[in-house]
């Protein structure tokens, strides 16, 4: 199940020019899967992997509903975030990054995390 989750994702990390490393974490920020080719030494924190849920909370009380992705653009960086809830997928890239391509993955993506959300909720 992890292997064939890995390969997905390491294709992905092959296909999307600029994208530097994904992580596939619970929703306190615990990492399950990293797929990583370049990646800072910020993004490997706790403390930023751990910070969509604060987040995405926080953005759920400007009244628009439950937010899918969050998507956060820096000098040198983009990262994005989607809400697999009870996971969370974080992709981080160049500036250049084609978030666009990333984002029009999501039923894959939502597809071949089912069996990891089943055994991350059963335990």
């Amino acid at each position: 199940m992890t292997d064939d989750v890995k390969k997905f994702f390491h294709s992905i990390l092959q296909k999307v020019v600029g994208l530097h490393c994904i992580f596939v974490t619970d929703r306190d920020g615990v990492p399950l899967v990293k797929i990583i080719d370049k990646a800072s030494d910020v993004a490997m924190k706790p403390a930023f992997l751990s910070t969509f849920t604060l987040a995405t909370d926080q953005a759920s009380k400007l009244g628009l509903g439950k937010n899918k992705n969050i998507i956060t653009i820096y000098a040198d960086y983009q990262v994005l975030q989607m809400n697999k809830l009870p996971l969370v997928v974080t992709f981080i890239g160049t500036e250049n990054c084609n978030i666009g391509h990333i984002l029009s993955l999501d039923l894959q993506i939502e597809t071949m995390l089912d069996e990891l959300k089943l055994a991350v909720t059963d335990s």
